[in-house]
């Protein structure tokens, strides 16, 4: 029989850390970290890591196992986790996988495409062209690139952006010419879960989430990292808003109404992907003990 991964998605404040601890402990299972933004030690009250208990509770990977200097993407986690895997399913029969990176995500279950390694004159390139210039120049130079790619990707995320225009210039291939090429045979099963809710209750969660992380001390943490403020994982919701306030370009409001805001945009991007992967069975926030009895059907099969 085949090993299980059961893999836990949603938009983000859909409250699936909560959800991940309840499982992980009747399962006696360990969790794989599949939030990009939790990997690194730096980031701490802008991106909703478990809490000091529930590290204790269950053990998690992934989380606080990068600095915000080390260039990380989808492919890289895909190595590692496929590592880890094989670790963990020699002890256990069902590991856990939580988090709302669908680029992640997809790599662990799907595999990745071959593509150039990084051309970093060509990425330093880009990264001036976007402090000078804004992210409409990397769009309209992906428009141009690659028409195809841009218009089914996410548009916000200068990451990506930037990554694809690399490859097209350093391949003198399109992007989207070049994935879907690799389709790699996994070793266990996976169970894909996704959690939902009203969208007039996830923006109230959202923006209490945002409240709180600005009591807490967004802000300062923020403050605290601006010799890094052009590292990728610093250009995110969250923390490019407080930068601004941070330099005094917008006020403490506005950055506050500006996460809000980006963070709920980034919610329906996050159910965008999720919703093309026809895999997923759907729960409503809340339905903690539905979920819990699918899954011990679906890991008897």
């Amino acid at each position: 029989m085949k090993k299980k991964l059961i893999v836990i998605v949603g938009p983000t404040a859909a409250g699936k850390t909560d959800l991940s601890i309840q499982i992980a402990k009747h399962f006696s299972a360990e969790i794989i970290s599949a939030d990009s933004r939790q990997f690194y030690t730096e980031m701490n009250v802008g991106t909703a890591k478990p809490s000091v208990r529930q590290l204790k509770e269950v053990r998690h990977h992934f989380i606080n196992s990068l600095t915000i200097v080390q260039d990380y993407n989808a492919g890289k986690f895909e190595s590692d986790c496929n590592k880890l895997l094989e670790e963990l399913f020699m002890k256990h029969d069902i590991a856990l996988m939580v988090g709302g990176a669908g680029l992640y995500i997809n790599a662990v279950l799907a595999g990745v495409d071959e593509l150039p390694e990084a051309d970093q004159k060509i990425r330093k390139s880009l990264k001036q062209k976007l402090e000078t210039e804004g992210i409409e120049f990397l769009q309209q130079q992906l428009l141009q690139l690659d028409p195809e790619y841009f218009h089914k990707m996410d548009k916000q995320n200068p990451q990506r952006l930037m990554r694809a225009i690399e490859v097209c210039l350093a391949s003198g291939k399109k992007y989207s010419s070049l994935l879907g090429k690799k389709s790699k045979e996994k070793n266990f099963d996976a169970v894909l879960i996704g959690l939902w809710d009203d969208k007039e209750n996830l923006y109230e969660r959202i923006n209490k989430r945002v409240d709180e992380m600005i009591a807490n001390g967004l802000p300062e943490e923020v403050k605290t990292l601006l010799p890094f403020k052009n590292y990728n994982a610093l250009q995110t919701v969250g923390y490019k808003e407080l930068i601004q306030y941070a330099e005094e370009k917008i006020s403490l409001k506005e950055a506050t109404d500006l996460i809000k805001k980006n963070t709920r945009n980034y919610a329906k991007r996050q159910m965008t992907w999720f919703r093309k992967m026809k895999e997923i069975i759907w729960f409503k926030t809340g339905e903690d003990e539905n979920v819990l009895r699918y899954l011990m059907r679906e890991v008897k099969d």
